[in-house]
């Protein structure tokens, strides 16, 4: 028995009906992975990805410096060893020893083991046998003599641009003959040279002998 044309696309028609959910589900999975493609953003190479935190060049007894306003020397860092890094700018420190030069006020140092300065150049983390050092000050027409001052603590963040060194660990503070031990740390303003000790503090306070400056 032969089939007749009409019985052929009828045929034809009820096959293409059970393969339509298939099409349907074929032609969104299609357009869906077509959307996709359009809104992802174009792919990065393995170095755009990926920036290890490598250093790209090592100086030798390197020093760092800044100017004020004024074209005099802010401050100057300076280190056995000077790391950079090239994927955040920032740079470690092999025996950093930094001089803040206040205007009008004897210049104070501050120095530790190691060291890392942020990227940029706005904080100075010291770490382990911290110290802050500022020599004895004679007396001015303006200002009263100061004995010498040392604070050690094993860890000093230098505030670069607010001329703030701050600690939270526990800090031992020389000034001349009084010596004084905070268990939270303490600030010191540099343009004030002024030590606040935080966290409960003993120690004792005397008083230089006339004429005598520690």
């Amino acid at each position: 028995m032969q089939l007749n044309s009409q019985q052929i696309k009828l045929n034809l028609w009820r096959g293409l009906l059970r393969l339509m959910p298939l099409i349907i589900m074929g032609a969104l999975t299609l357009a869906t992975f077509w959307l996709v493609k359009k809104t992802l953003p174009p792919e990065k190479s393995t170095i755009e990805r990926v920036r290890l935190h490598e250093p790209d060049y090592t100086i030798s007894n390197g020093a760092l410096s800044a100017l004020n306003e004024f074209g005099y020397t802010k401050y100057r860092v300076l280190g056995k060893k000077v790391i950079h890094y090239d994927d955040d700018a920032s740079i470690d420190i092999d025996v950093p020893r930094m001089r803040l030069f206040p205007p009008e006020k004897v210049p104070i140092t501050v120095k530790a083991d190691t060291g890392h300065l942020d990227g940029d150049l706005t904080i100075l983390d010291l770490i382990n046998n911290a110290e802050i050092f500022r020599p004895a000050q004679a007396a001015t027409n303006t200002q009263p003599a100061k004995p010498r001052m040392l604070a050690r603590s094993s860890y000093f963040k230098v505030l670069i641009n607010d001329d703030v060194i701050e600690t939270n660990k526990p800090i031992t503070l020389e000034q001349g003959l009084s010596i004084m031990q905070s268990s939270d740390g303490g600030t010191f303003n540099n343009i004030e040279q002024s030590m606040v000790l935080s966290g409960k503090v003993k120690g004792r306070i005397e008083r230089a002998p006339s004429g005598v400056q520690p």
